[in-house]
């Protein structure tokens, strides 16, 4: 059976790595959401404007129609901030099962982990922007990201019934 995962957690919680991570160790292939943001997203998160819901729909849409394709195919692991509930319903349009993963985060552990950043778009000026509009899911795994990515691995592996 095809299986589709999504790691969805706040900017610098972790996604990327432990998408890619899953990806590997399951063997499927891995999208990072970020990839797919318009030039006019990254440059407003860029420039410190954090995104309203008007500015993800079509970002949304966009992921939505990958995940359908690669569903279809053999499944995949997409890393994506996934903050609200609307925007998760959005991503699961029209697909039947999927394995969310969410990275729980602390606020003072991101805040540093950004500030070390220096490749990536996303502002440390809009992490608690991130905060405010997060939702945390009532379903799904919840695993703390506040772990070295190897034991963040073993807690999903294990959670899943893999190890």
């Amino acid at each position: 059976m095809n299986k589709l995962f999504i790691i969805m957690g706040v900017s610098g919680c972790g996604k990327t790595t432990i998408g890619k991570q899953l990806a590997k160790k399951i063997n499927l292939p891995f999208l990072d959401a970020d990839d797919f943001h318009s030039e006019e997203n990254i440059q407003k998160m860029t420039n410190g404007i954090a995104l309203n819901d008007t500015d993800r729909m079509p970002w949304l849409d966009t992921l939505n129609n990958e995940l359908k394709t690669y569903t279809e195919k053999y499944g995949v692991v997409l890393a994506c901030s996934a903050l609200k509930e609307s925007y998760r319903k959005k991503l699961s349009e029209g697909i039947s099962q999927i394995q969310w993963i969410y990275l729980k985060s602390d606020s003072k552990l991101i805040q540093q982990r950004m500030q070390q950043r220096t490749d990536h778009f996303m502002n440390v000026q809009l992490m608690q922007s991130q905060f405010d509009t997060l939702e945390e899911p009532t379903y799904g795994l919840h695993i703390s990201n506040a772990s070295s990515p190897n034991e963040i691995m073993i807690q999903i592996l294990q959670k899943m019934g893999h190890i």
